[in-house]
């Protein structure tokens, strides 16, 4: 019998019942009192970080934002002078709507549907910063992004990811409280199991080549319905930063 030859990647590291919970969800992606809106109130914040681990300015620098949804961060990072900005996803409906926003806003932000493995086979050390945000708690194989991401990254670029920690705080705070309590998110929007420890996201960067430059952790208070940056406390959602050495 003869072999079966490996599945391209965009069929094996992608789960449909994940993809189906934002496809569902794609005509709100912009409206910043909707399902999105913790994601709309934590930009600035992630922008600003994102900008000072790329060392302070994305002038005239290629990026890459990795699971782009609807675009919210893509034309954060594109209205912030890059040469080029490319937002990937495999949600037909999230592409949409974000090449829609692009075109209604005028900001220079491309968008493809491609696995991000397919995208690293196609365009290795190509870009100066690549962004993976609020993605790897929704795929069956994180590690696997993380490698696509350190082969998108340049020599000397820089790769910055985000999730979910997982512990008893972020189970009370992640799921109990954003999804059934203060109902900012639906029900079923995470997996625990899913959610990622920072030593073992360090790990996969590290097998996948990448220096580690930083963890920052996201807090909210619930009271000010605020959210903010804190190096001491990524025990909830955390953001970290990596380099691929020279």
């Amino acid at each position: 019998m003869t072999a079966l030859s490996p599945a391209p990647a965009s069929r094996t590291n992608v789960d449909q019942a994940e993809l189906d919970k934002f496809q569902v969800l794609a005509s709100r992606w912009w409206d910043p009192n909707s399902e999105f809106k913790p994601l709309h109130d934590i930009n600035p914040l992630r922008l600003g970080w994102i900008i000072e681990q790329a060392g302070g300015s994305l002038t005239g620098l290629n990026v890459v934002d990795v699971g782009c949804g609807g675009g919210i961060l893509t034309e954060a990072l594109a209205s912030s002078g890059p040469a080029s900005t490319l937002g990937v996803d495999l949600a037909d409906k999230s592409l949409q709507v974000a090449r829609l926003h692009a075109l209604e806003s005028g900001v220079p932000a491309q968008y493809e549907k491609i696995a991000v493995e397919d995208l690293a086979a196609r365009q290795p050390d190509h870009f100066d910063v690549v962004v993976c945000m609020e993605m790897l708690e929704h795929v069956p194989d994180p590690a696997s992004v993380i490698r696509a991401c350190s082969q998108l990254a340049r020599p000397g670029g820089t790769v910055l990811l985000s999730t979910l920690n997982r512990n008893p705080k972020s189970w009370l705070f992640a799921i109990a409280g954003a999804e059934y309590i203060l109902k900012m998110l639906p029900r079923g929007t995470h997996d625990f199991n899913k959610f990622i420890r920072p030593a073992e996201m360090a790990r996969m960067a590290r097998q996948a080549g990448l220096e580690l430059q930083a963890f920052m952790g996201l807090v909210y208070n619930p009271i000010t319905q605020q959210y903010s940056l804190t190096p001491s406390d990524v025990a909830v959602n955390y953001m970290a930063s990596f380099r691929k050495p020279a």
